[in-house]
């Protein structure tokens, strides 16, 4: 139920040293005004409806399903919210779960750490965040990690960002690696020339163009064009890995945060474990034909990349199977918390889905 896609002897030692361990699962939740750019994204089937798809994420995720939730998740334009995924595992398995608002621009309607972010203007602003924030998200960040992390356990830091990807490319672009037609969409075929195209008007704008590369202040970066899940996420990584596991749970996204973690951390000369640290997601993230996050991670060497092969392909609902027609793919720790089941319980795909659909049928 999982492969290691790159560098397998180390994907392979860290999964051997957390099967049978429950893990902390830390969510960050965060906003950009970069997903309300029309047709950037497909989590949420308009404009509109993805200003509220954390939200009701978020609520999903803690509370389940509920007779008339605050936040209702959002119709999509095809396929379920990944959300479903990881609530069906956090509950089935009692994984303790901890909510952080790095940037919403309304509170979350359940329980959750309030990091006293901002959310981020669209990055083709060139200022999505100011700097003062980002140094303080970095630090928010840094000391959680250091709160949750365990040497007997890992962390798992998931999302949920709409337009991510997007202010995802922009950060790896920044930092002078060439993901051009490598990153990863809701959308069933990428929308690169869209995605390349905002990007570069944004660096161009924040004077990031073409990338410096090794001359790049990562926190000026962040600010310029990313969003505030990134850079919170950096620095909780960075500091948990100081005590035991960390599974970064996403695609494109999280090789983002894996991006900065590298630059940040030969910045400002800070310690470290990149061998205790692995990326989990999907296997409809890591088998895309119409991106490359293989070929990503291999650039971000020496991280692993690994996913979980569970499958929809015999759900009894359409929704679900639209996932095996490259919707959706990934989000809200999805990719990571089947990676958690599989590590927790040994279980088959037939399980998995049987959780999944279980709490699909209640909605």
């Amino acid at each position: 139920m999982i492969r290691v896609y790159t560098q397998q002897q180390l994907g392979q030692q860290w999964l051997e040293r957390y099967r049978g361990t429950r893990p902390n699962f830390a969510c960050i939740l965060g906003f950009t005004d970069t997903g309300l750019i029309p047709g950037i994204s497909a989590a949420g089937a308009t404009p509109e409806a993805r200003r509220y798809t954390c939200l009701a994420d978020a609520e999903f995720l803690y509370s389940g399903p509920q007779a008339s939730p605050e936040y209702p998740l959002p119709p999509l334009v095809a396929g379920a919210s990944p959300v479903l995924i990881s609530r069906a595992v956090i509950a089935a398995l009692d994984i303790p779960l901890y909510l952080f608002n790095s940037g919403l621009p309304i509170a979350p309607p359940v329980p959750c750490i309030d990091l006293q972010g901002m959310p981020a203007r669209c990055m083709t602003t060139a200022c999505a965040l100011d700097l003062k924030t980002v140094k303080h998200l970095f630090e928010q960040g840094y000391n959680w990690g250091e709160k949750l992390a365990a040497p007997d356990r890992y962390l798992m830091i998931g999302e949920c960002v709409v337009g991510g990807t997007t202010t995802a490319l922009g950060v790896l672009t920044g930092l002078g690696i060439p993901a051009s037609g490598k990153v990863n969409s809701s959308h069933p075929s990428c929308n690169h020339a869209q995605k390349e195209q905002v990007v570069q008007r944004a660096l161009s704008i924040a004077g990031f163009w073409p990338p410096r590369g090794q001359s790049v202040c990562p926190f000026e970066l962040v600010a310029a064009v990313g969003d505030p899940m990134q850079i919170t996420a950096a620095g909780m990584a960075i500091a948990a890995s100081q005590k035991g596991g960390v599974l970064l749970a996403g695609g494109t996204q999280m090789l983002a945060v894996y991006a900065l973690i590298q630059k940040i951390v030969a910045a400002l000369d800070l310690r470290w474990y990149p061998e205790r640290l692995a990326i989990g997601t999907t296997r409809w993230v890591a088998e895309d034909p119409t991106g490359d996050t293989v070929g990503l991670a291999q650039i971000l060497a020496p991280v692993s990349l690994i996913a979980t092969q569970l499958s929809f392909a015999s759900s009894r609902y359409a929704p679900l199977q639209a996932y095996e027609r490259g919707y959706v793919k990934e989000g809200v720790g999805a990719g990571g918390c089947a990676i958690a089941a599989s590590l927790l319980t040994n279980g088959s795909n037939l399980q998995l889905i049987e959780w999944i659909e279980a709490l699909g049928q209640q909605i």
